[in-house]
Parts: C-alpha cells; sequence; structure tokens
C-alpha cells in the first residue's frame, strides 16, 4: 500500500508488518497492566520545527507526565483523504483509545469514527465539530499575529509585505486580518500580498512563492503554515525580514527573523489525557491564547529600536490580560465595506468562519 511509503514511527509495542498495523505482545508475553494507547496523526513530518513538531512535543508531554500509564503511536506526513481515515480507523482496531488527528481536513473523518467508536475519544486539530467524544483545539494565532504585524510595519521600507499562505480557511484568514491591521498600527501605509500554495507542506513551491514575492518588493515576508523554514531561509538568503508561525525559527535566519509565532499545546493534551484517564473526558472547543501561554513571541529581532520593542511588549501585555482585542472595530474589508463597528469586537463563533480580508490585503480570497 502506498499510504505506507509515509514515514511511520511505533511508540512501546507497536510495530509495521506487511502494510498493516498490527500489536505484539512484550517480551513477557503480556502487558503487566494495560497503558492508555494514544494515536497521533500529522500532515507532514517532524523536523526540528514548525507545526507537526509543536504537535510532537505536545506528544511527548505526554509521555513525560503519565509515563507507562500510556503509550503513543505516530504517524506522520498523512495527506487528507483516504490516507489518513485509512491510519485512523486503523488505529481504533489496534486498540487506540485516544487519538490526536493534527490536521484540518481529518476532521470529517474523525468525527465519523468518533460516532461509530462512542469508546475512542478524539481531539482534533483546527477544526470546528464536535461530538460527545470528540472535541478539538486551536490557538488564537491572531494575537501573535497582530505583535509580528506591529513589527512588520515597523522596519518595512517598501510598504510591501509578501504572504505565503497555506489555505484560505478562517484561521488563516484571520492570521492574515490581524497581521495587516497590526502592521497598520504601525504603518498606515503597508499593503499586503498573498500566495496561496493550497498545501501544508510543499517546500519548493513556498520557496518560489516567497523569490516571487521578494522580486515585487515585498521587503518582509510572512510564511503562514509552512511547516518547514524553507521561506524562513529564503528570506535569509535574499535580506529581507522574515516571520513565521507555530515554531521559533530564528537558526534557520539568524540576522533576518523578525518574530516567530510560537505555539504549545503541552498543558492542553497533558488536561484532555488526564480527562481520559479520569473518564471525564468531554468534546468540548478549546481555543488557547496568550492568556493561557497557548501562544507567545519567539525571536523578536533586535533591530526593533527600544522604543518599538515597548509598544510591542505593551500590547502583549494588553493582549494577555484581555483589555485587548485585535478584531475591535471599526474595521473595513477590501472593498471598503464596515465589517465590524466602532468599538465593538468580533465574536469567536464570527471569527471561527471568516471568510473576508481587511483593507490593504490587495490579494483576493481564491473562489
Amino acid at each position: 500500500m502506498s499510504l505506507f511509503k509515509n514515514v511511520i514511527r511505533w511508540k512501546s509495542a507497536l510495530a509495521l508488518t506487511g502494510g498493516l498495523l498490527v500489536t505484539l505482545l512484550s517480551s513477557s508475553g503480556a502487558y503487566a497492566a494495560d497503558p492508555l494507547k494514544i494515536g497521533f496523526i500529522y500532515p507532514s513530518p517532524v523536523g526540528d520545527v514548525g507545526w507537526a513538531y509543536e504537535l510532537d512535543r505536545g506528544r511527548q508531554a505526554i509521555e513525560a507526565e503519565f509515563g507507562d500509564k500510556v503509550e503513543t503511536v505516530v504517524v506522520e506526513n498523512i495527506p487528507e483523504g483516504p490516507d489518513a481515515a485509512r491510519i485512523m480507523n486503523q488505529m481504533a482496531a489496534d486498540g487506540a483509545k485516544m487519538i490526536m488527528i493534527g490536521s484540518f481536513g481529518y476532521m470529517n473523518d474523525g468525527l465519523k469514527l468518533a460516532k461509530r467508536n462512542p469508546d475512542i475519544k478524539l481531539i482534533h486539530a483546527s477544526g470546528y465539530k464536535l461530538a460527545d467524544n470528540m472535541g478539538n483545539f486551536q490557538t488564537r494565532n491572531y494575537e501573535s499575529a497582530y505583535i509580528a504585524g506591529m513589527a512588520a510595519g515597523y522596519v518595512t521600507k517598501s510598504n510591501t509585505i509578501g504572504m505565503v499562505a497555506a489555505y484560505a480557511i478562517p484561521e488563516v484568514v484571520g492570521i492574515i486580518n490581524a497581521f495587516t491591521m497590526g502592521a497598520q498600527a504601525t504603518n498606515a501605509d503597508v499593503t499586503m500580498k498573498v500566495v496561496w500554495l493550497n498545501s501544508w507542506f510543499d517546500p519548493s513551491k513556498a520557496q518560489e512563492s516567497a523569490r516571487s514575492l521578494i522580486a515585487q518588493q515585498s521587503d518582509v515576508i510572512f510564511s503562514i503554515y509552512q511547516d518547514t523554514p524553507s521561506v524562513v531561509t529564503v528570506a535569509e538568503e535574499e535580506g529581507v525580514y522574515v516571520v513565521n508561525t507555530s515554531s521559533d525559527m530564528s537558526k534557520y535566519a539568524p540576522t533576518k527573523l523578525l518574530a516567530s509565532m510560537q505555539i504549545s499545546w503541552a498543558d492542553h493534551f497533558i488536561e484532555q489525557t488526564k480527562a481520559v484517564l479520569d473518564g471525564t473526558f468531554k468534546g468540548t472547543a478549546f481555543w488557547g491564547g496568550m492568556a493561557d501561554g497557548a501562544v507567545s513571541m519567539a525571536g523578536m529581532s533586535a533591530d526593533l529600536n527600544p522604543e518599538q520593542r515597548a509598544a510591542v511588549d505593551a500590547k502583549v501585555a494588553e493582549i494577555t490580560a484581555g483589555s485587548f482585542h485585535p478584531f475591535t472595530g471599526p474595521i473595513v474589508d477590501q472593498d471598503g465595506k464596515e465589517m465590524i463597528a466602532a468599538g465593538e469586537t468580533i465574536s469567536d463563533g464570527d471569527l471561527l468562519g471568516i471568510d473576508w480580508l481587511v483593507k490593504g490585503v490587495e490579494t483576493k480570497l481564491p473562489k
């Protein structure tokens, strides 16, 4: 099966044999106790930075917290669609009682699995559908995007910022809007150009897109959910500033990284695992932000002067304290239509379904 050409790593007593996942007995012939078996499915390779890497750090936190009470199975670089459905169904057949499905496009197949197997608990990254035994989790990356946008507005000389974006899903649209508004808060003249990759993992296309944006005078590049440092390294080579999501990538751009939007799943994954072990799991939505420690800034450039850095730090403090929300009106869309009135703040529900771009973003949403 071509599915299993993907990288598959097994923890504890699980192995890959003849294209099928099979459960092996321990050397003594049986487990002394029955640990909670947890499956993890990632849409890209783990690597040393990026989305899958941060998901896997959450898995490692579970192992560190619960020890031999759990055993984990990891399957990485699985595309959304039939392959992912096959993997999660096989995990269930092999005895996994908790499964973390790590991509937006895994949602519907995960929900089907949850409904067929009420004894299995699932947690899903970036989705919006719930069941009694299936929750979802997101980070409020729009918070860190606003901060990174402020920094971008300070350093741009061309007033043109380029974005290499994965998919035009609401989460990404919200990040683009927040970044743009942050940049406009420190530089009212900036405009944004977006390249939609329609992929979570396409390093060569991401690099080509970054170079194209630089050729169009973008002197800051924003890499949105590219699960490699490919865009970051191009920016370093070309001498333009770069912002990225998910992990601190400063080692890949030691002179040109402007900021990294760091995420952390450790606390949430530990909490959800404890609930499964205790029998108290409920399928709820978690949207963690700066106040929860799920979102933070990393690798902030020393090129920001003291006054600029103080303004950035003050805004981080306001967001953390809940006294500032990036989506507070008045906010207008690309066509100048008022979307959020003065003094009003967008609801979580509307932000989770956002399908419009703010004024200043030149590129349209794909139809």
